[in-house]
């Protein structure tokens, strides 16, 4: 018997078919699941690593930072003032009596010695001598670089100027002791009014390396200044009528040379005279102070005066009297004028 044809188009599955596609639709789903676990396990490993770094870091930096700061002993100075002497504008020097005080943050340093760096002390009590708290009274000559450019009117910031004799700024840093620092109600300054702020500040003072660097600098530093009234009175004032004299020669007509002549050189020898002895208490400085501008705009004024006087004699010898007129009235409205534009512009520009 012939066999049967069989149908295009159709294929037999058989069971072991069915077998091998589950087995295999198997292996793949567990593959798939294996990589995405494995992916998950990598970026949690990375991000694990990475807070790790970053953790790491902050407290390198964090170390580093406080480091430097905790292995620097640092002491508290304070300063408490008691008294000041006069001072001397000439050379700058002056005298303070205070207390001085230095706390450490724990046991001070061994070799820790202060010196004035500006001066220095005639006289030295201590008080305490504690392992963290040191406490002294002293009397001490200082100096400073005063600036009279505004003299009669000047003010002056007088200091405490204090460094470490021995250790340099990375094995001791100064901090201002406000506590401990101020000025007594008591105090006054001869011939100055005191203000009664202080102030205390740290720098760092640089030398070079073989003088040791970096040093802690402290500075405390009080304020004076003149009494306005006193400098009106002492100084400008007496200028003033030495050239109120001057100008009242000016009323003096061309027929009166000789009388108005002798007027004229008394003050311009009187301004003169009053120029040297008001300087006599500063030191010579290589500009002009308020003072000498002063002195300086009355000379112009008095020359003027006495050129103006001069003048007349020529042209009333001459018979010029109508010029010699011109000249008079010229020389006493405008002398004065020009001296008093002068002396408000040095007292706005001073």
């Amino acid at each position: 018997m012939a066999s049967r044809p069989r149908k295009k188009g159709k294929l037999r599955v058989t069971e072991s078919d069915y077998v091998n596609r589950l087995g295999a639709y198997l292996h793949q789903k567990v593959i798939r699941r294996s990589l995405i676990n494995r992916c998950w396990y990598n970026l949690l490993d990375i991000f694990l690593g990475l807070g790790l770094l970053v953790l790491l870091v902050g407290l390198t930096s964090s170390a580093k930072a406080q480091s430097p700061i905790n292995a620097v002993p640092k002491v508290k100075v304070g300063v408490y003032l008691l008294n000041v002497g006069k001072l001397d504008t000439t050379t700058g020097a002056y005298t303070l009596d205070f207390f001085l005080s230095l706390r450490c943050d724990g046991p001070c340093p061994q070799g820790m010695s202060y010196e004035f760096m500006n001066g220095r002390a005639s006289s030295t009590d201590k008080i305490e001598d504690e392992p963290n708290l040191k406490t002294y009274r002293i009397q001490a000559t200082l100096n400073e670089n005063l600036n009279l450019r505004a003299y009669p009117f000047d003010s002056h910031q007088l200091t405490v100027v204090i460094e470490d004799r021995n250790l340099p700024a990375d094995k001791l840093v100064y901090e201002p002791d406000v506590e401990t620092s101020g000025i007594d109600e008591n105090v006054i300054v001869s011939g100055w009014q005191l203000d009664p702020k202080w102030g205390a500040k740290v720098v760092e003072h640089i030398y070079p390396e073989s003088f040791g660097g970096a040093y802690s600098r402290y500075v405390f530093y009080i304020t004076i200044q003149r009494a306005a009234l006193s400098s009106v009175l002492k100084a400008l004032l007496p200028a003033f009528f030495i050239m109120l004299v001057g100008f009242l020669g000016l009323i003096l007509g061309p027929d009166k040379v000789l009388q108005r002549l002798t007027i004229n050189t008394g003050a311009l020898t009187a301004a003169v005279l009053f120029h040297l002895n008001l300087t006599s208490s500063i030191p010579p400085v290589g500009y002009l102070t308020y003072a000498d501008k002063f002195m300086v705009i009355n000379y112009v004024a008095n020359v003027l005066a006495l050129g103006s006087t001069v003048w007349l004699m020529f042209l009333t010898e001459r018979k010029k009297d109508a010029t010699a007129k011109r000249v008079y009235n010229s020389a006493l409205i405008l002398t004065p004028a020009l001296w008093l534009i002068l002396q408000i512009l040095n007292g706005v520009f001073r």
